[in-house]
C-alpha cells in the first residue's frame, strides 16, 4: 500500500523516526483540500502511542478537508543544514501517513490539551485554567499513524 523508499541506505530506523517525532516542535500536515488542491499547513503537535494530536480552531480549511477525506500525511523536518560548497543539504526528516479524526468528547479533548501543554508549556502553573478556557473553543484532531518513514542525507549515514 505504501511505497518503498528507493534510497535504502538513507532509511532511518523506526527508533530514529520516533526520536525525531518526539523531539520535534512542528511539522506540516497535508490534506486533500478544496477543488482537489493539496492543502498543507504547519502545526504544533504531540505524539503518543502511534497517534499524533493537534489543536485547531473549531472551523476552517483543514477541518473541512478532513471531513471530506480523513487520509492525511504529516512531515517533520529534523535537520536541514545547507552546505553551499557541496551543492546539497544535510537533511533528516520523517513522514507519517494515516487517518485523522476529530475528537468529540470533552474528556479526551482535555487529555489531548494536557499532553500538548506538557510538551510546549511544561511547569506553567496556569495550565489547567487555560485548558478549561480553551476546551469548548478548540478542536482536537488525532491522527492514527498507519505508516512512517524517515530519511537522511547520505552524508549523515553512519
Amino acid at each position: 500500500m505504501f511505497r518503498e523508499m528507493r534510497r535504502t541506505k538513507q532509511i532511518l530506523s523506526r527508533e530514529a523516526c520516533l526520536e525525531i517525532i518526539t523531539r520535534g516542535s512542528a511539522g506540516v500536515l497535508a490534506t486533500a483540500g478544496d477543488d482537489d488542491y493539496p492543502y498543507a499547513v504547519p502545526l504544533s503537535y504531540v505524539y503518543e502511542d502511534s497517534k499524533i494530536y493537534f489543536h485547531s480552531a473549531v472551523t476552517g480549511h483543514k477541518l473541512d478537508a478532513i471531513a471530506r477525506n480523513s487520509k492525511v500525511s504529516f512531515c517533520i523536518v529534523d535537520q536541514d543544514l545547507i552546505k553551499p560548497e557541496e551543492f546539497t543539504t544535510y537533511f533528516r526528516s520523517v513522514i507519517c501517513f494515516g487517518t485523522m479524526q476529530i475528537v468529540e468528547g470533552d474528556t479526551e479533548k482535555k487529555e489531548a490539551l494536557v499532553k500538548l501543554a506538557e510538551k510546549y508549556s511544561p511547569g506553567v502553573a496556569s495550565r489547567d485554567e487555560e485548558i478549561s478556557k480553551l476546551v469548548n473553543r478548540t478542536s482536537i484532531m488525532v491522527m492514527t499513524v498507519e505508516h512512517m518513514s524517515g530519511k537522511e542525507a547520505i552524508e549523515l549515514v553512519k
